[in-house]
C-alpha cells in the first residue's frame, strides 16, 4: 500500500529538509526560518511537531537517533524514508505542473464588495494599496540584504513579488475608476445604498431601483 501524502506544505518542507539530511524538529523549524521559507510557509513551532508525528506515523519518516547536548532534553533525529522521498516528489510534482483554483480572502472580499458603501469601499481600498505598497517595499529590502543568494534559491519571492506587483496595479486602477465612476454599475450600487438608508422596505428598494435600472442593469442572477 503506498504511503499516505503529506496534507499540507508545512509537512512537504519538513521532507525536503529532511531529504537534505536527518535533522531534529527545532532544527527544520531554525533552518526554514534561516531561509525565510515563513514567508511561503505558514510555520510555527507547535504544529511542527505534529506535522513530524504524522509524517512518521505515515512511515514517511523516521528515528534514526536520539542526542542529548549538555543539560538540554533529548532531542529526536529523524531522517526521510524511501516512501517519504516518494511521496514528496510525487507532491512536488504535481504542485509545480497542475495550477488549482486559490480562494483568497481578497477575491472572496471583491465578490461581496457592493455590500460596503461606495466611498467607504474607495477608503479601505486605498488604505490596502498602502499596505501594499509597505510590503513591496519590505520585501524589496529583504532581497536587497541578500546579495550572492543564488536566484534558485529565492525564486518564491520573485513569484510573490509578481503577484504583488500585479494586485498594487489592479487595487489602483479599481480605486482610479470607482473615483472616476468609469466601474460599471457604479451609479446602481451608489444609489442602491442611498435607499437603502432611508426606511424605505427592501423590496420597495429593489421596486426602484429595478424602475430607474430597468435599461443597465438586471436584478435577476440567474440570468445568463
Amino acid at each position: 500500500m503506498a504511503a499516505a501524502r503529506p496534507s499540507n506544505p508545512l509537512a512537504l518542507a519538513a521532507l525536503v529538509l529532511l531529504y537534505e539530511r536527518p535533522m531534529h524538529p527545532y532544527e527544520i523549524s531554525t533552518t526554514l526560518r534561516e531561509r525565510h521559507k515563513e514567508d511561503s510557509i505558514k510555520l510555527n513551532y507547535g504544529s511542527l511537531y505534529s506535522v513530524v508525528a504524522s509524517l512518521q506515523k505515515n512511515g514517511l519518516i523516521e528515528v534514526v537517533e536520539t542526542v542529548r547536548e549538555g543539560n538540554r532534553p533529548e532531542r529526536t533525529i529523524y531522517a526521510i524514508t524511501e516512501d517519504g522521498k516518494t511521496a514528496m516528489i510525487d507532491w512536488l510534482t504535481e504542485l509545480v505542473s497542475v495550477p488549482t483554483k486559490e480562494y483568497t480572502r481578497f477575491e472572496a472580499a471583491l465578490s461581496l464588495l457592493v455590500a460596503l458603501e461606495p466611498q467607504e469601499a474607495i477608503r479601505l481600498l486605498e488604505l490596502r494599496l498602502a499596505r501594499l505598497e509597505m510590503h513591496r517595499r519590505a520585501g524589496e529590502a529583504v532581497m536587497a540584504a541578500s546579495p550572492g543568494v543564488p536566484r534558485i534559491f529565492i525564486i518564491e519571492f520573485e513569484f510573490t513579488t509578481a503577484l504583488l506587483n500585479a494586485e498594487i496595479t489592479f487595487v489602483r486602477d479599481l480605486i482610479d475608476d470607482m473615483r472616476a465612476e468609469r466601474l460599471s454599475g457604479f451609479t446602481f450600487w451608489r444609489r442602491m445604498h442611498e435607499l437603502r438608508a432611508t426606511d424605505l422596505p427592501p423590496a420597495k428598494v429593489n421596486e426602484i431601483l429595478e424602475e430607474e435600472f430597468r435599461d443597465e442593469i438586471s436584478l435577476d442572477w440567474d440570468a445568463p
